[in-house]
């Protein structure tokens, strides 16, 4: 194994996937407290980057399964996902914290999944360059680092998430900023792709 594929390969998932850490966080603040809420939020990370990879490695070799001017409509995905957190939000805005952590439930996996593709579908154009140059060898090594470096960043998420000033901050803002930060990633992955002409 390369030592200097290695770095490479842990300052790309570095490079393309630092946002995630805030997102990580505020998935973590969402769900605490919630039962099963870290294994639901570590699953779906794993599957949305398993489906960014999943994308990403046949386009390599030259089979897209997602064409170019689709990845901007990603957005739609947390944008969707922010709008129905401000609906909820907003339709238990008087309830107690109680009430709100007994009705929130916490992370599902598919909500967590849908982000992280949509987040990560730019990274595509990113890896598929780098994949196709790498060979088979150099991609193994790319996905088995990238695999590693998303329990670092999950790791990361919820270091975050559980630091005493930083949870008293999500505990009580948390459900303004993940429906902000949601749909700000999804407007911002419409707007820098294209999409609809924007």
């Amino acid at each position: 194994m390369n030592v200097s594929t290695i770095g490479q390969a842990a300052a790309l998932f570095a490079v393309t996937n630092i946002d995630d850490i805030v997102v990580l966080a505020l998935f973590f603040a969402q769900g605490a407290g919630h039962r099963g809420a870290t294994r639901a939020i570590t699953i779906g990370q794993y599957l949305g980057f398993a489906l960014i990879l999943a994308v990403a490695l046949p386009a390599a070799f030259g089979a897209t399964f997602l064409p170019d001017d689709v990845i901007p409509y990603l957005g739609l995905l947390p944008l969707a996902l922010g709008i129905k957190a401000v609906v909820q939000a907003w339709r238990h805005r008087n309830d107690s914290d109680d009430d709100k952590a007994t009705q929130d439930g916490g992370p599902k996996v598919l909500a967590v999944a849908a982000v992280t593709f949509a987040n990560g579908g730019d990274n595509i154009g990113v890896y598929v360059p780098v994949f196709a140059t790498a060979g088979i060898g150099g991609m193994t090594v790319y996905v088995v680092v990238f695999m590693l470096l998303l329990a670092v960043w999950i790791a990361a998420g919820r270091y975050f998430a559980t630091r005493p000033a930083i949870a008293k901050a999500l505990s009580k803002w948390g459900h303004v900023l993940l429906p902000v930060v949601l749909i700000g990633i999804g407007l911002l992955i419409l707007v820098e792709g294209g999409a609809f002409g924007l």
